[in-house]
């Protein structure tokens, strides 16, 4: 009776090479989709005081968006393409004239100076992410240009460009360390003093 022939035998070792080379494919040409985050520096703790800090009502500047994305800027309908002028309007106003190099209006019915001038960003639950990033970015750009324009004058350069250099981990030290200075001033001059209130349903 004659021999039955053997099947003849599969080589794995040529599919196992295939499946790492795709598995390696799929890992070099596939995006991971990330959320950005906000950039921010957070003020340093300090020790609790008991001291009760009164603010009088001209220094806020209160910014409310809707669920709609419309802007109610101290009880005003406002268009978000007016928004940095007002704001930046509100913290140079330099009402009490103890602002050196303010050229606000000095109106007496806003902000005092700088040091004082608060402004208050207040959403709805069902506002839009994106708006509300957008109307946050417009306010920290007041903060931003207010301080360029004073760095330009002190330093002949942009605070924003200096404060990104300073906060840079590569920067040379000794770099960082003259930097750390100017950053400060330009910060003390328009201290940022952005509050985030709580959320509404209204």
């Amino acid at each position: 009776m004659p021999r039955r022939k053997a099947a003849p035998e599969v080589n794995a070792g040529s599919m196992a090479d295939i499946a790492f080379l795709l598995l390696i494919f799929f890992l070099v040409t596939t995006t991971i989709e990330t959320d950005a985050g906000l950039d921010r520096m957070l003020p340093p703790i300090e020790p609790p005081d008991d001291t009760e800090v009164i603010i009088r009502q001209k220094n806020i500047f209160t910014v409310n968006i809707n669920k709609n994305g419309q802007l109610l800027v101290e009880d005003n309908l406002m268009n978000l393409k007016d928004l940095r002028a007002a704001a930046t309007a509100f913290l140079e106003n330099n009402a009490d004239g103890s602002c050196t190099y303010c050229k606000g209006k000095k109106d007496p019915a806003s902000s005092d100076n700088p040091s004082k001038a608060i402004i208050s960003l207040k959403n709805d639950r069902e506002t839009k992410y994106s708006t509300y990033i957008t109307v946050q970015n417009e306010l920290v750009g007041a903060y931003n240009d207010l301080r360029n324009r004073e760095a330009q004058k002190l330093y002949g350069q942009d605070f924003t460009k200096m404060e990104a250099e300073y906060l840079n981990p590569e920067t040379p030290s000794a770099v960082r360390d003259d930097l750390k200075d100017k950053v400060k001033r330009i910060q003390d001059m328009f201290p940022q003093k952005l509050s985030e209130a709580e959320t509404s349903t209204n």
